[in-house]
């Protein structure tokens, strides 16, 4: 049975490059958003669900416009609802199949942003946070060209850095990259030490 981590942390904080770096220790990587992306291709599950309740979401190739998601999400204030409604148990099984098709792993890595905000930490043996300060976590999104007002919505539907952290196993700082990597290899080190215990 394999330890299973989540993975989270806001926008900008770095935890993509995080989980290459667990996935560079020979860590099985889940990732939310590949998943997503995934099922929203022409013909996948979520393309279609999204399909009947959204049809001018869907592009001529039959894949999911995300920014026509954004768009409809953005004049309609049940359509976020109603997504993650059709949208989440499709994701759900994406995520465990990987976790059947890893079962033999010692550990896999459970890459989600709105970890704690859906309850999925209550399915995970620890959580680690990726976090850095707030100035910086502003300073690498907007650097991205994400507008003030965006970053500001994003951050309205995600739990406070403070909150992840308190609730955190682990908090793995990634304000340099050397810093970040130290910390994975400790988080590996401290559950390989758990599971031997």
């Amino acid at each position: 049975m394999s330890f299973k981590l989540g993975l989270t942390g806001s926008i900008g904080m770095g935890k993509s490059t995080t989980a290459q770096m667990f996935s560079a220790e020979g860590v099985p990587v889940w990732d939310a958003d590949a998943a997503v992306h995934r099922l929203y291709q022409s013909g996948q599950p979520a393309a279609l669900a999204i399909g009947a309740l959204f049809p001018q979401a869907i592009q001529d190739d039959g894949s999911v416009s995300r920014p026509h998601l954004r768009q409809i999400i953005q004049a309609d204030p049940t359509a976020l609802d109603r997504i993650n409604a059709a949208v989440h148990p499709l994701v759900a099984q994406d995520r465990a199949q990987f976790l059947a098709d890893h079962a033999d792993a010692p550990v896999v890595l459970l890459d989600v942003p709105l970890l704690y905000e859906i309850g999925l930490d209550a399915a995970c043996d620890a959580v680690a946070v990726v976090s850095v300060p707030a100035d910086v976590q502003r300073d690498r999104v907007l650097a991205r060209g994400m507008s003030q007002a965006d970053f500001a919505l994003i951050l309205s539907r995600q739990l406070p850095d403070a909150e992840k952290r308190a609730r955190a196993d682990y908090i793995i700082p990634t304000t340099s990259l050397a810093e970040a990597r130290a910390a994975v290899k400790e988080v590996l080190a401290a559950i390989r030490r758990t599971k031997d215990a």
